[in-house]
């Protein structure tokens, strides 16, 4: 799409680093070099204000992930190009059925109103919950993955969602100030919400994460 769009050589394309390594990879086999933008801590997704402020002459193109199940904000991403003449692509998930969205949303709506110590994801826009992402507080990503190894004791199969952002990488680094992507990499922990899911296996996850709570300070 972006060599089909014209993005070559001296051009800059915007970003996400909270993310998967590829699409900064794509910018770059295009010719054209990656440039990251914050993301919006409740969706995960470009934060258009933080798009704006890396505009340059050179940017060319605007590539918005959509992460989760929640969707970019990409009514306010078009603007943005309209207003600088930026072609905005998207990068999107593969869909679930219906009827599996709707079992998710259900798994997913119990463990919001059960879960203590941890910060539940917000179900805006129409979230599918291709993952069922909370937030870990604390001071760094230690105490995130020590809930983690300590979840996994208790035969709940966690995951940290995202490692290490892209311009942390070696082949990516950049001295750039993300402030709201470091802090989802270091807190954010994806539960299991499958609609193959039964009740107690639900009821394990609530007990396991909820009798870690004295783990965590601040909690939410």
């Amino acid at each position: 799409m972006l060599r089909a769009a014209g993005a070559g050589v001296g051009d800059e394309v915007v970003v996400p680093s909270f993310g998967s390594v590829e699409v900064a990879e794509a910018v770059t086999l295009a010719g054209a070099r990656p440039v990251f933008a914050d993301i919006d801590p409740l969706t995960y997704c470009l934060d258009p204000a933080s798009v704006e402020a890396v505009v340059t002459a050179r940017t060319a193109a605007v590539v918005a992930v959509h992460r989760f199940g929640r969707r970019a904000a990409i009514g306010r991403l078009h603007g943005i190009g309209q207003r600088h003449g930026l072609l905005v692509l998207e990068q999107g998930e593969s869909e679930a059925p219906y009827d599996e969205t709707a079992q998710r949303r259900e798994r997913a709506a119990y463990l919001d109103a059960r879960l203590r110590g941890v910060g539940t994801p917000d179900g805006g826009d129409g979230h599918t919950y291709q993952q069922y992402v909370v937030r870990v507080p604390g001071n760094g990503r230690p105490d995130r993955d020590a809930f983690a190894r300590a979840l996994r004791a208790r035969g709940v199969d966690c995951r940290v969602p995202v490692k290490t952002p892209v311009h942390r990488l070696p082949e990516f680094r950049r001295r750039v100030v993300l402030p709201e992507t470091e802090r989802a990499a270091d807190e954010t922990l994806a539960l299991p919400v499958d609609a193959a899911l039964t009740k107690r296996e639900m009821q394990r996850i609530v007990s396991a994460c909820n009798a870690l709570g004295g783990l965590l300070q601040p909690a939410f």
